[in-house]
């Protein structure tokens, strides 16, 4: 069988066999999986009217055209498939050795909270674990996930129930999900004065989708108008029925801010646990859970809030968490007591990572410190394929040309106080559309305080520096100020993604206003064949700046209007400003109609501050 060629290039000849490839694989990585040369595999792509280079990250598409026309199926590995390839390489089993049936012992249920903004979800955690967290918050919104253990009682017996607190507003639908998917059990809190809102529905979506059963907590019901009958009817066009209605829905009306029936809301909750899953979890295997949340503490460095899935965590694990590595120095609980392992479904707070994992990012504990690194770096590389993947826009040579014309950017850097939040941001601002004229691309972004380096790259991209929780560190502000780069400060996100969203559509062009100089009046007019005319003043209020606009006034009219003050002169020597009281002498640009009594107003046009 002889090679097939398109466009006149040789290609290795395929015989219809998978090429596994990760995302974001390069042409390289494509070449040596079928012997080939990668200039040859350049060339194929230009002909099919892609232009990319050898060693760039390419799309899933790309990848799988070039497959098809050389004969080979290609399949683009998941990021989970990869990270499961990745630790069989270092003999290590995630996720399904967990012993045998004998060794699995139960454990408490997770819970995730979920539901509209202002519908008291805060309110309700913040009542079962009396801790005021909601009074802290910007705006009355959670801003990222925190993880908490309640011990209830039930038939006789004390029970524990693990919360995760995901944030309430949809902007942080990527978190939600995250949360939904690493949890046994979904409380969608709905307000009996309110109604099912957008976020309700969502929340629902991602619960089901995760496969989690829901109990819905029916808050407010102390208040006026309150209907927890028309919650359960409307509930039911999401497939959620209540049991008074034949369904299998766990429907408990609450009231978060009296404390009413709490204690029937923790029953539901293990009731259905009960009724519903198999929790069980093998405590004696080495620890492997998520990273529910995790932030850059300026005293302690990375922190991670984990939460143990399987296995026993201890002090002194070496440990890799997503992209992150380190060896457990210490670990707290949410009343900051220390801890020495924590069991299956306990949340905790590590110290010892080398640098800040995402949210959701799996963790493992391994034999030793050198393993974990490497894991961490062949991450690490991962991700950046993948993203520079993502990042690459598709240009074909039929388009070549309007990809090239000059096109609206706003480039941003995007620092916040964890990882959570960072990633949320960036996931809220990237589905913003404003259409295909203006785009918005993210240069970097990062955990911690503004720093003299985030600065330095916006020099270099001209770039807006947006900052959520944190503020710019030491002499960051200083150099943002001597440079003039963008530095914005939020607290609460949706007022970030509004105001990008205004950016995006031009509604925040600077305005300006007129703001008045000086005035002066004209007591001589001498005419010279050098400069024109000059006009001998006296400075009545104000200054007169060389360079500045003017206009001329006589008898109270506007004669002229725009005119330069091009010269400026104090006797013979030239002045870049004279003030009120002085004399001095000017040229107006080349206007030399110009009379004795005239007035000649500056003024300069500066861009007002927004409220």
């Amino acid at each position: 069988m002889q090679a097939p060629s398109v466009g006149g290039v040789r290609l290795p000849k395929g015989s219809g066999e998978t090429i596994r490839l990760p995302r974001g694989a390069s042409l390289t990585d494509f070449a040596d999986k079928i012997n080939a040369n990668p200039a040859s595999l350049v060339q194929v792509l230009f002909h099919l009217g892609e232009m990319v280079t050898a060693t760039q990250s390419v799309s899933d598409e790309i990848l799988e055209l070039l497959g098809s026309e050389m004969n080979y199926v290609v399949q683009v590995v998941s990021p989970e498939e990869e990270d499961r390839d990745l630790l069989d390489a270092f003999d290590i089993t995630y996720g399904d050795d967990a012993g045998g049936e004998e060794d699995l012992q139960i454990r408490p249920p997770v819970v995730t909270v979920m539901g509209h903004v202002d519908h008291g979800k805060t309110r309700l955690l913040d009542t079962i674990r009396n801790a005021k967290v909601h009074e802290g918050e910007a705006g009355g919104i959670t801003q990222h996930i925190g993880a908490y253990q309640v011990s209830t009682e039930l038939d006789g017996n004390e029970r524990l129930i693990t919360f995760i607190d995901t944030p309430g507003h949809e902007a942080f639908t990527a978190m939600r999900a995250r949360g939904a998917n690493s949890t046994d059990i979904a409380v969608i809190v709905v307000a009996a004065d309110d109604g099912v809102m957008p976020q309700t529905v969502e929340a629902i979506n991602h619960a089901q989708a995760a496969g989690a059963p829901i109990v819905v907590a029916v808050n407010k019901i102390d208040k006026e108008g309150a209907n927890p009958q028309k919650i359960r009817q409307q509930l039911t066009e999401y497939g959620l029925v209540a049991e008074e209605y034949g369904g299998d829905t766990m429907f408990v009306d609450i009231s978060a801010k009296q404390g009413t029936n709490i204690d029937g809301l923790l029953e539901a909750i293990l009731l259905t646990a009960d009724a519903s899953l198999d929790l069980r979890a093998n405590p004696d295997m080495e620890a492997q859970g998520v990273a529910i949340e995790a932030h850059l503490d300026r005293g302690r460095g990375p922190v991670a809030t984990v939460l143990v899935q399987r296995g026993t965590l201890r002090v002194g694990d070496s440990i890799v968490a997503g992209a992150a590595y380190g060896r457990v120095r210490r670990m707290v609980d949410e009343h900051n007591v220390d801890v020495i392992e924590a069991t299956p479904a306990r949340p905790v707070q590590v110290i010892g990572l080398t640098s800040v994992p995402g949210a959701g990012d799996t963790f493992l504990v391994v034999e030793e410190d050198r393993v974990a690194r490497q894991i961490a770096e062949r991450r690490q590389a991962r991700a950046r394929n993948a993203q520079n993947a993502q990042k690459r826009k598709r240009v074909s040579l039929e388009d070549l040309d309007a990809a090239l014309k000059e096109t609206s950017q706003l480039n941003l850097i995007i620092k916040g106080d964890n990882s959570g939040t960072v990633e949320a941001l960036e996931d809220a601002l990237m589905k913003i559309d404003v259409g295909e004229d203006v785009e918005l691309r993210v240069v970097h972004r990062g955990v911690g305080g503004i720093t003299e380096s985030d600065i330095s790259l916006a020099i270099a991209d001209n770039v807006i520096v947006m900052g959520f929780n944190v503020r710019a560190e030491g002499k960051a502000t200083e150099m943002a100020n001597r440079e003039g780069i963008d530095v914005r400060y939020y607290t609460v996100i949706y007022q970030a993604i509004d105001e990008i969203e205004q950016a995006l559509k031009g509604m925040l062009k600077p305005e300006y206003e007129e703001v008045q100089l000086g005035r002066a009046e004209i007591r001589d007019v001498f005419k010279s064949s050098k400069v024109g005319t000059i006009a001998g003043c006296m400075v009545l209020s104000g200054e007169i700046r060389r360079n500045a606009r003017a206009r001329l006034i006589r008898d109270s009219k506007v004669i002229a209007e725009n005119l330069p003050i091009s010269s400026l002169k104090r006797f013979k020597d030239d002045a870049t400003e004279v003030r009120e009281g002085f004399e001095c002498g000017l040229t107006l640009g080349s206007y030399g109609d110009l009379k004795v009594e005239d007035v000649i107003e500056t003024y300069e046009m500066r861009e007002k501050p927004r409220n």
